[in-house]
């Protein structure tokens, strides 16, 4: 049977590595840490990235009875930033290239039991130029460290290594279910079967029987279903799947994974999700915080997507410009918060080697998110990066190879890109202000084409929670504007603005203390007047935000000719004291596409003068 040990707690840590700590029974003057865990400790602002960037180690005793003797044992790192090798007992026995994505070792042949076994981890947090997202300058920071979980996996020597659920038809009475399963290695003798039952709650509602045949090692297993509720933005359905690996109807191995039924399609006049269409209306994630870059734990995870979803209202994320961790997905899972997940690149692409790193991580990130219903697009470009017409061919193919029932994309930042992927995605930074919110896809694309906008905004206005009350409403503003033109055109799947949350950076961007103003919300999660730009198109919950502490000092001659309310509401009263000045509706002259325009407030006198004789 499976087991899964948790080995968070109690590591020994080391900001510097030597060779000899490999043949030490305890290494000298370490640090007692627990993960997630990052090498440096970062100032808010103001911050030399070079301060996180060395090579560390990281120490974990190990220690199990002889019992499992004659089992397998396998060690799965979540996320190590960035160069990882692993030692144990003083023995080589692996690397991995990039600090985004999961990665498995099997320590058997090197492991003692009823003894300490001594686990090192040295890890290169330095931006190595044949690993992606480095090789250049990039507008984001990637910390060090085991940042991620890291557990303990003891199995039976030919075990279940992948599960792979797929979903079709899910809009006619008999859906499809198809179940790719993946062994270790191949059966090697008679009397074995997999058995899989599907779970809603603690409930049995199907179980599927398959005899094994001998040099069977990927199966596949093909079924149809009825009565299942559907997975979507509103109800987020989700049902469990555990196959057994059965010999002589003893249990070997079992793995459960969980899954929803929904198909998604983007089309040349939108995206549709179980048959209906639906706009996408985003924001990017980074998954970095203050002081601990990407070391945060599990409950801070899940609350972002509990942000994004249930308090910004957005029902899509794109994880820019990497996977992000699981927790985050897994509640992206239960929320029904549609997810864009992509490789791990800022702009720039690398020689060979960097290019083969690249296709590993696509590999490990497919395989990793799979089962995921939340994930609707894979990301098999370089944000950003220029057309490679050889390089992207084969990313999309292997994408294809590994999932042929997900779409997939690449950002660009450019027209008229060669695209090969299934959809056109791309960041329309077009407006300024005072133009229009966004270019037509056809002038981007050039032909019909699947359209999905993957940045907006950003860059272009960036805004601090603290500047002017003015600059904040004109933050939130153009937000609004490229939403309406979002809604404007029927042809366009949606639009993703930039960003959900402030982060840091590298020297050459940012507003010259390392952090780059763009979120809606602060590094501390704090909202910004933009939030309310957001929550305000949703029909969950009211919003009523008044943008503006109607402070005339705050405007140029003491001059506030108009404040904005940020509202789902029908229209507002406004009273001055206990004087009624008026009623006053949405603005739908600017804002005629939008589900919510915002309230314009321009009259802070009504009849007041009329009533005191004037």
């Amino acid at each position: 049977m499976r087991e899964i040990k948790h080995l968070n707690y109690d590591w020994n840590f080391l900001p510097h590595f030597e060779e000899k700590y490999l043949e030490l029974a305890e290494l000298p003057d370490c640090i007692k840490v627990d993960l997630p865990h990052t090498v440096k400790e970062v100032p808010y602002n103001y911050f030399d990235d070079k301060i996180y960037q060395f090579i560390s180690c990281y120490h974990k005793i190990l220690n199990l009875p002889s019992i499992y003797k004659g089992k397998k044992l396998l060690l799965k790192f979540a996320g190590v930033m960035g160069y990882a090798e692993v030692f144990v007992n003083g023995k080589f026995i692996t690397n991995h290239f990039g600090g985004y994505t999961p990665f498995t070792v099997d320590i058997t042949p090197y492991f003692n039991f009823d003894e300490d076994n001594h686990l090192i981890v040295k890890v290169d947090s330095t931006e190595l130029s044949d690993i992606p997202p480095f090789g250049f300058v990039m507008d984001y920071l990637t910390y060090g460290g085991i940042y991620r979980e890291v557990s303990l996996e003891i199995v039976e020597k030919c075990h279940i290594e992948h599960v792979f659920i797929k979903t079709k038809k899910v809009t006619d009475v008999n859906k499809q279910l198809e179940i790719n399963i993946v062994l270790n290695e191949p059966i090697l003798d008679d009397n074995n079967a997999l058995r899989i039952k599907i779970f809603e709650g603690n409930t049995i509602i199907k179980t599927i029987t398959h005899a094994l045949n001998i040099n069977d090692k990927e199966i596949t297993i093909k079924d149809i279903i009825t009565d299942i509720k559907l997975w979507d933005i509103e109800e987020p359905n989700l049902y469990n799947l555990t196959v057994e690996l059965l010999n002589n109807e003893k249990l070997v191995d079992n793995v459960t994974e969980r899954f929803g039924f929904r198909e998604v399609s983007f089309q040349p006049d939108g995206f549709y999700l179980n048959g209906k269409k639906i706009k996408l209306r985003g924001l990017n994630r980074h998954q970095s915080y203050p002081y601990v870059g990407y070391a945060m734990p599990k409950s801070a995870q899940e609350e972002d997507a509990e942000i994004l979803k249930n308090e910004l209202g957005v029902n899509i994320v794109r994880l820019s410009h990497y996977p992000q961790s699981k927790h985050f997905v897994n509640r992206c899972d239960e929320l029904g918060l549609l997810v864009f997940c992509e490789i791990p690149g800022w702009q720039h692409i690398g020689n060979q080697k960097w290019k083969e790193h690249a296709k590993e991580n696509l590999q490990e990130m497919i395989i990793n998110y799979f089962n995921h219903p939340s994930i609707i697009l894979w990301g098999v470009r370089i944000n950003e990066s220029k057309d490679d017409d050889v390089f992207y061919q084969e990313m999309n193919r292997l994408a294809k190879m590994l999932d042929d029932t997900r779409p997939t994309g690449g950002v660009r930042n450019f027209k008229h890109s060669h695209l090969f992927e299934d959809v056109y995605t791309y960041n329309d930074f077009v407006h300024s202000g005072k133009n229009q919110g966004l270019d037509k896809p056809i002038k981007v694309t050039g032909k019909k084409v699947p359209y999905l906008v993957t940045e907006h905004n950003g860059h272009m206005f960036p805004t601090k929670k603290f500047d002017s009350e003015a600059k904040r409403v004109e933050h939130a503003l153009r937000h609004l504007r490229v939403l309406n033109a979002m809604y404007q055109y029927d042809d366009l799947c949606g639009a993703i603005g930039w960003c959900m949350v402030d982060y840091n950076t590298h020297k050459e961007f940012g507003s010259g203390d390392r952090i780059c103003h763009h979120g809606v919300m602060d590094m501390f999660r704090l909202e910004k007047t933009a939030f309310y730009a957001y929550s305000s198109q949703q029909d969950k919950y009211p919003v009523l935000h008044v943008a503006s502490t109607l402070n005339t000092g705050e405007y140029d001659a003491s001059l506030l000719s108009r404040v904005y309310i940020f509202t789902n509401c029908d229209y507002v009263d406004v009273y001055r004291n206990d004087d009624y000045l008026g009623r006053f509706y949405p603005d739908q002259k600017e804002f005629k596409y939008l589900p919510h325009p915002p309230i314009i407030i321009d009259d802070f006198f009504g009849n007041l003068l009329e009533n005191e004789g004037f």
